[in-house]
């Protein structure tokens, strides 16, 4: 394979790892939340809320950059791809090559932020789950 290709296909594994490992940490955290008290979840929910409003135009700059990107993708014409082949355009491919590239990249980086986000709303949902139950009478204290 060409070094492109080595490279690429190297930092996608590093980012997928990444998605993987915050995955695990994700299920770890929710999983254990049953175990907390209502303070000990709430005061997980507040730290994740300050670090999703501190990376909420990140996270936002992804979904558009997302969006515009499939866009691109979408009008993009097989054709056109098919004639650069034949013809041998060489750079007109290599930047198809870097933009599809570049999304496969965007697309990890904002998997990672939506995890961040559903371990905020799960931590919502446990939280509102239990001040349910202690309207209801069936939770422990606080």
């Amino acid at each position: 394979m060409s070094t492109a290709i080595d490279n690429f296909t190297s930092q996608l594994h590093d980012n997928l790892t990444a998605v993987e490992d915050r995955a695990k940490s994700l299920k770890h955290n929710i999983k254990s939340a049953t175990k907390k008290n209502q303070t000990e979840i709430q005061s997980k929910l507040d730290e994740a809320k300050a670090s999703l409003a501190a990376k909420k135009q990140e996270f936002d700059d992804y979904r558009a950059k997302l969006k515009t990107q499939f866009e691109e993708k979408e009008s993009e014409m097989q054709s056109s791809v098919d004639e650069w082949k034949a013809n041998r355009e060489v750079k007109k491919l290599e930047h198809r090559a870097e933009k599809a590239e570049d999304y496969a990249a965007t697309s990890v980086y904002l998997a990672l932020a939506m995890m961040e986000e559903a371990e905020a709303a799960s931590l919502e949902a446990i939280c509102d789950r239990m001040d349910a139950e202690a309207a209801n009478g069936n939770s422990k204290k606080h």
